[in-house]
């Protein structure tokens, strides 16, 4: 047999041993009702299962009334008890606020004049990779995926430090910072890597400058001093602050939890969390929404209410799109009535967009948000209210500030990573146990049977 052949048969075998495991694999959805087993850790109106206790940060869709009754109330999310609305309000316009927030969410309080400044200058002494760094791991077999290539740079830093598996808490606080001050320069290069040798384009590696915030620094890595104005830093410098932190539940966050849990080093516990927030139900939404909204462009009959209403309900339908029946960018896990992060991006949107060219894309953006939400309510049926959350606006400033598609989840991840790091920080602090949920077997028994009478 060629080589050809033997690769076809083996193939075909993989697929026929695919169905039997897909087929083994199936448990009746009834089973799950029956011994009261709540998937993806919420019962049926939702609610996530309590699974800990944190004093990072909180959000609420809900309030309890006098009758007990849970009542949906506007999206509320606060930062070390402090609300979003009022941290954004405090640095909006006087100041970059990414690492502000970073001191906060790390260290527990609001930083003063001095200790910002000192917190700032921090995290620009660690903007340095180690020697040789960007050549040997970076431009060596460019990966095509961001995240992969993220993974792989944030394991391989293991190598290059001389205290790895401590996880003391001074350690751990050392680790963190570097990683946040390193994850723009991972993301950006490694795109520049991917540009250059997968695109043919032009290699460009540019080094941090000391005097340059984050969202400054992403910018100017990505197009150079001259390829970002201070108003469309400061766009990005938001996102980042909203992005920054989600409360101990959602998935990569909850990994960090769990992985943390089981004593391993820095390193690895933040590659898991990257796996997680890779997926596209989770950090890569955001690029799904923008994916979602070239495709109604393409495809729908008009962008009219009524021509973007049609093709929703194809979308709903798994007629359009990429068939999964989900419009991406409306709902969340914990908000109803609205999520306060999508609020204040939608705000700062629509005043940059109002000294410009209101053209065709951000029509369909405009009217998508109105319209999506009552189709989804016609369509389905819901326990809660369906809102825009903030992936809806992220992609498209992400759009707006004209940075490449595949870069869309790594940012979302150069932005989380405080979070993960201050919920490990909290994680090794309280020396809780190894978090280990239980699953209940329902497989039939059966006898063994010897090889020579098996069918």
């Amino acid at each position: 047999m060629t080589f050809k052949q033997v690769l076809k048969k083996s193939e075909e075998y993989i697929s026929q041993l695919s169905d039997l495991a897909f087929k083994c694999d199936q448990i009746q959805s009834e089973l799950y009702d029956q011994y009261k087993v709540f998937r993806g850790l919420r019962d049926k109106n939702g609610v996530g299962v309590v699974t800990g206790l944190t004093e990072i940060s909180e959000m609420n869709g809900f309030a309890t009334n006098e009758k007990g009754e849970r009542v949906p109330i506007e999206g509320e999310m606060f930062y070390r008890g402090i609300n979003i609305y009022d941290l954004v309000k405090g640095f909006n316009g006087k100041r970059y606020g990414y690492e502000e927030c970073a001191y906060l969410l790390l260290c527990g309080s609001l930083p003063n004049k001095k200790q910002l400044e000192d917190f700032t200058n921090l995290l620009s002494m660690y903007r340095k990779l180690p020697e040789s760094f960007v050549r040997d791991i970076i431009l060596k077999a460019p990966s095509k995926d961001m995240m992969n290539a993220l993974a792989r740079s944030v394991l391989t830093l293991y190598s290059y430090d001389s205290n790895p598996d401590d996880i003391s808490i001074k350690n751990v606080f050392r680790q963190s910072i570097q990683l946040i001050a390193l994850m723009p320069m991972l993301a950006v290069y490694s795109y520049q890597a991917y540009n250059h040798y997968h695109l043919g384009k032009n290699l460009y590696i540019r080094y941090p400058k000391d005097n340059l915030s984050t969202a400054e620094n992403i910018l100017y890595l990505l197009k150079g001093s001259k390829g970002f104005t201070q108003e469309e830093a400061r766009m990005l410098d938001m996102c980042m602050v909203l992005q920054a932190e989600h409360g101990g539940g959602n998935n990569s966050t909850f990994t960090t939890h769990v992985v943390t849990s089981s004593g391993t080093d820095t390193y690895s516990c933040v590659a898991a969390s990257l796996a997680s927030l890779k997926g596209p139900r989770h950090g890569g939404a955001n690029l799904k929404v923008i994916q979602m909204l070239d495709d109604i462009m393409k495809n729908a009959d008009d962008i009219t209410e009524e021509g973007i209403a049609d093709y929703l309900r194809k979308i709903l339908n798994k007629e359009a799109f990429d068939g999964s029946g989900l419009i991406y960018g409306l709902g969340h896990a914990v908000y109803s009535l609205s999520d306060p992060r999508a609020n204040i991006l939608h705000e700062y949107i629509e005043n940059y967009m109002s000294k410009r060219y209101h053209n065709k894309f951000h029509q369909l953006y405009t009217r998508l948000q109105k319209i999506a939400p009552k189709v989804i309510s016609e369509n389905r049926v819901m326990y809660k209210g369906v809102s825009v959350n903030i992936d809806f606006y992220t992609g498209y400033v992400y759009r707006l500030l004209e940075i490449p598609e595949v870069l869309f989840t790594p940012i979302f991840a150069v932005s989380r990573i405080v979070g993960w790091s201050a919920h490990r920080l909290e994680e090794l602090s309280n020396k809780g146990k190894i978090i280990r949920p239980a699953y209940i077997a329902v497989s039939p028994r059966r006898e063994y049977v010897d090889l020579e009478d098996r069918d």
